[in-house]
């Protein structure tokens, strides 16, 4: 089955920042479009079984306990954001990131400043065991840990479930941003002992923009304070004339206002597709290309692997550079020949998916080898 139809001339290799859509996604978005233009919200109930289909979706796709854990937010930094100002912080409190993290798991952190909240970076590309870096900076005044799964622009891989475990033992709250692993990697909260988890759809979840999972362990859904209020956030939002009023008992309560209807109808379809061929298959033809794209740079000259080469560190994102020629230009000689990347981390990053054609890869370094600035 094809899943998409990429233009002949496009070599798509840009799903760690924004991915194309599978035709039955944007067929899904033309269906909901038609019928809201025709019919209004006459079947808004409908949607709303769609949208509860989504939560249990996504709690399939991680491994929640429950859907009752599952939120589904505007993107990544809301979900950070409400972690972030939701905790009730010590003046003494500290938290700690690695170094080189996508802004949005440093600036929420560092805007804790004011009350007296700390945060550490610590090195962790380019060294043997990143995991160990990052626990050893744990200490008393450590209250919470984050890290992205996977680094943004080395494309480094953490094993999560050793840093989970340190965590648990040692009463430190874990948070993962998990944007560049959900859709491409099998996830599994209960296995990492994550408390927190958000990844926005559009990248490897191969959604839209502006809807993203927000996964809180039900233990600690209860602890973090609302900072945002609306009617679809009530226990019973559906009772509108109602005065007296409590926040949902379930991760809802975490989402202020109207769903995005057209926004859960895409990642419906969206998920369908990567049910369908089973994320064991998506994940192993996802490391299969990472790992055919790391083989074929090495054979050229003058290329400089960013990325690392180990199979357990690897996931979707390969970053590299060309020693001897401006790699701006590289990228935009890349660019205009239809190969879709992204310039990030002082290199070139490619992040190919499951369907990804082996020949489109191919062709991508050619076009690598050929430039000349």
């Amino acid at each position: 089955m094809a899943y998409f139809h990429l233009d002949n001339d496009v070599i798509y290799l840009n799903h760690a920042a924004v991915a194309p859509w599978p035709l039955r996604t944007a067929a899904a978005v033309a269906e909901f479009a038609a019928e809201n233009a025709s019919r209004g919200s006459q079947h808004y109930e409908r949607w709303m079984q769609t949208e509860a289909g989504l939560r249990h979706k996504l709690q399939k796709l991680v491994n929640a306990a429950s859907s009752d854990e599952i939120a589904l937010l505007k993107s990544t930094s809301e979900g950070l954001s409400k972690i972030a100002w939701g905790l009730r912080w010590r003046a003494s409190d500290n938290i700690v990131i690695p170094a080189g993290e996508f802004p949005s798991n440093r600036i929420v952190w560092e805007s804790l400043s004011s009350l007296g909240v700390s945060t550490t970076q610590i090195a962790i590309n380019g060294i043997e065991n990143p995991e160990q870096a990052l626990i050893d900076a744990l200490d008393e005044d450590t209250r919470l840990l984050s890290v992205s799964s996977v680094q943004y622009a080395s494309g480094l891989r953490l094993d999560l479930q050793i840093l989970g475990e340190s965590c648990r033992q040692r009463g430190i709250l874990f948070c993962v941003d998990a944007i560049q692993s959900i859709g491409a990697l099998q996830f599994d909260v209960q296995a990492i002992q994550a408390d927190f988890v958000v990844a926005d759809g559009h990248k490897w979840m191969l959604g839209p923009e502006g809807l993203a999972l927000f996964y809180c362990r039900r233990e600690l859904i209860d602890s973090l304070v609302l900072n945002e209020f609306g009617w679809h956030m009530l226990q019973n939002p559906g009772d509108f004339d109602r005065q007296d009023w409590s926040p949902a008992n379930d991760a809802r309560r975490f989402e202020c206002g109207s769903p995005n209807m057209l926004a859960i109808h895409a990642l419906n379809a969206s998920l369908d597709v990567l049910f369908e061929v089973g994320m064991h298959k998506v994940e192993a033809q996802v490391l299969e290309k990472s790992g055919r794209m790391i083989e074929l740079l090495l054979e050229l000259d003058g290329v400089e692997l960013i990325s690392p080469r180990e199979s357990r560190r690897r996931a979707g994102i390969v970053s590299f550079r060309r020693r001897d020629v401006d790699n701006e230009a590289l990228y935009r000689y890349l660019q205009r020949n239809g190969v879709i990347c992204a310039l990030r981390g002082g290199g070139i990053r490619f992040s190919p998916h499951f369907y990804t054609e082996n020949e489109r890869i191919s062709a991508a370094v050619r076009l690598i080898d050929s430039f000349s600035s």
